[in-house]
């Protein structure tokens, strides 16, 4: 069993991270009486404990009954995921697995977590993680056990899991898996009341898993311990995967899109994407490791990976019966409880590229309300933000969930097309800058509400989508 996770009063009174040297993963347990999954680590002598919940139904269907071994490789991916909430405390030059052997995949997918999954805290902190070592023994891969059981005998009838944040993103994939997927469902990461309402509109089932941070963590944050962004998309991937599995889903239908790949930064040679665990890099590195441990039992891949923000927008338009739920701000899911917000904050970089991204397509009137009365669009103390968003001069892309500035450029025109829109000076400025600074914008429109670029979307799902 793993070790109990530090006390507090063993605790330094001031935490210097420069001295770290090692970070240990120390072991997982899974208890299928409880569905709680316990993960060690260690960072020299701290040791840490985090729990991942899975709700599970109190009489599992045929499908859920599923062979010990494979819910074993399940939630060992979110073992392995999960740590890096732990390493950054120190970023220790040292990762040391123990006895735990990777694949080659297993260890391409890690390096790569934590290198680029980390890119933008390292650039935040001035670290530079290229010589990280991670110390595990190589094993070859195996087949996986039982996987082929998980799937319908036909092969016809799928059983989707939309991991879902009542944003615009998800709520497009949900629209487009529920007419040809009836047995589609949500899967949901801890409890937003922000999402809330969303959710009950989709009139999807729900799964729902929880995931406690060690509450030592966050006292070792206060004492000088390193905090920042982390790849929590890949964090999420792994524990919707391993939800699947629990719940006999045997599809995982992220809804990241085609900007999701662009970075916001280059430094120390290489970029730097805020939204890499969204990238299509990450997503093929996940996928071949669960192919390889899970082989058939569950496909994960991104719906909307072709997809423009602004397409992505256009099609959002077309279900306005969420206009009134969907949340895409942030702040509505801070790590402290207490300092979430159930509504838009109006101002921050996430609020204003969504309002810019939806400005095309949706009544001036309608996003003034969605934000209550504080549409960034019409806050000329925002501006600089949206030159931000649109690379209008100087200042790099906000490290947000934001689409590229050609997606901007492009909204900003469209929506100074709009007769709601004509006397929105800020509106009309922005797409003359736009068209300043991008002459042939008008002519990439099209391409810009096509689909564009490789994708993982398996052909029963094309259609959905507008491919093929």
């Amino acid at each position: 069993m793993q070790r109990p996770a530090t006390d507090v009063a063993r605790l330094p009174a001031v935490f210097d991270p420069d001295r770290s040297q090692t970070f240990r993963y120390g072991g997982f347990d899974y208890d299928r009486s409880t569905g709680v999954l316990t993960c060690a680590y260690s960072l020299d002598d701290i040791e840490f404990v985090e729990h991942i919940g899975f709700h599970l139904a109190a009489e599992p269907s045929p499908h859920e009954v599923v062979p010990d071994e494979l819910v074993q490789r399940a939630v060992r991916l979110v073992y392995l995921l999960a740590g890096i909430s732990y390493f950054k405390a120190g970023c220790p030059p040292v990762i040391d697995l123990s006895n735990d052997a990777l694949t080659d995949a297993e260890r391409a997918l890690l390096e790569a977590f934590y290198l680029h999954g980390l890119g933008e805290f390292a650039f935040r902190n001035e670290l530079d993680l290229r010589d990280l070592r991670i110390e595990a023994p190589a094993r070859r891969a195996t087949g996986a056990p039982g996987g082929a059981a998980l799937r319908s005998p036909s092969g016809t009838t799928r059983r989707p899991l939309v991991p879902f944040g009542g944003g615009i993103d998800s709520i497009v994939s949900v629209e487009a898996v529920r007419p040809h997927q009836p047995d589609a469902r949500l899967f949901v990461l801890n409890e937003f009341p922000a999402i809330e309402a969303s959710i009950d509109t989709t009139r999807l089932g729900v799964v729902r898993a929880t995931r406690r941070i060690d509450p030592l963590l966050l006292e070792l944050n206060t004492r000088g311990a390193r905090n920042g962004h982390v790849p929590i998309t890949g964090i999420l991937s792994a524990i919707a995967v391993a939800s699947a599995v629990l719940h006999g889903a045997d599809e995982v239908v992220m809804s990241n899109e085609w900007s999701a790949s662009s970075g916001n930064v280059v430094w120390n040679g290489r970029e730097i994407n805020h939204q890499w665990s969204k990238s299509l890099e990450f997503e093929s590195l996940l996928r071949s490791v669960v192919r390889e441990s899970l082989g058939d039992a569950v496909d994960y891949f991104s719906l909307l990976r072709p997809l423009t923000s602004l397409r992505i927008a256009q099609l959002f338009a077309g279900h306005p019966a969420y206009l009134s739920t969907f949340r895409s701000c942030n702040r509505a899911f801070h790590i402290d409880e207490h300092a979430r917000r159930t509504e838009w904050c109006g101002e921050c970089d996430k609020c204003c590229f969504v309002d810019l991204i939806l400005s095309p397509f949706v009544d001036a009137a309608v996003l003034d309300e969605v934000f209550g009365g504080r549409e960034p669009l019409r806050r000329e103390a925002l501006r600089p933000q949206f030159d931000l968003l649109l690379s209008l001069g100087a200042g790099r892309k906000p490290f947000e969930c934001v689409g590229d500035e050609h997606e901007c450029r492009a909204a900003a025109f469209l929506t100074a097309r709009r007769d709601d829109r004509r006397e929105h000076t800020m509106v009309q400025s922005l797409a003359q800058a736009a068209l300043r600074a991008e002459p042939g914008l008008p002519q990439q429109i099209d391409t810009l509400l096509a689909p564009i670029g490789p994708h993982h979307i398996p052909s029963h799902h094309a259609a959905a989508i507008g491919l093929g």
